[in-house]
């Protein structure tokens, strides 16, 4: 069985995976901050999308998508203003979406929720 840690980098691996197979353009991984963590910030044409990676092995928690509660989303809108700001990207069209990954022994399916927020 995975750890719960493994999940997570696995799951994050197949959400760029799939984002590089649809003409995104991965621009960062993992920023952190005192304010919160972007799992995954990346180009849709001239938009920036920053974009939350919940990996589950089974329902038993409820949907991944529902562990992106109001005080997750809270502290995510932070960590991004914080990251428009020391990036100078203040004036840039930004989207906030959600890639649920669920992982079984032998494939997986990913499911990408746009404009969660």
């Amino acid at each position: 069985m995975y750890i719960q840690h493994e999940i997570g980098k696995i799951g994050e691996e197949l959400a760029v995976k799939y984002l590089n197979q649809n003409g995104y353009k991965v621009i960062e991984r993992n920023f952190r901050c005192k304010q919160g963590e972007i799992d995954i910030i990346s180009k849709d044409n001239k938009e920036w999308v920053f974009i939350e990676v919940k990996t589950r092995t089974n329902n038993k928690f409820g949907k991944p998508i529902e562990a992106v509660d109001i005080n997750k989303q809270k502290h995510l809108l932070k960590a991004i203003k914080y990251y428009l700001y020391v990036r100078n990207l203040e004036n840039e069209y930004i989207r906030v979406d959600a890639i649920e990954v669920y992982l079984n022994k032998h494939n997986y399916k990913i499911n990408h929720i746009k404009q969660i927020i």
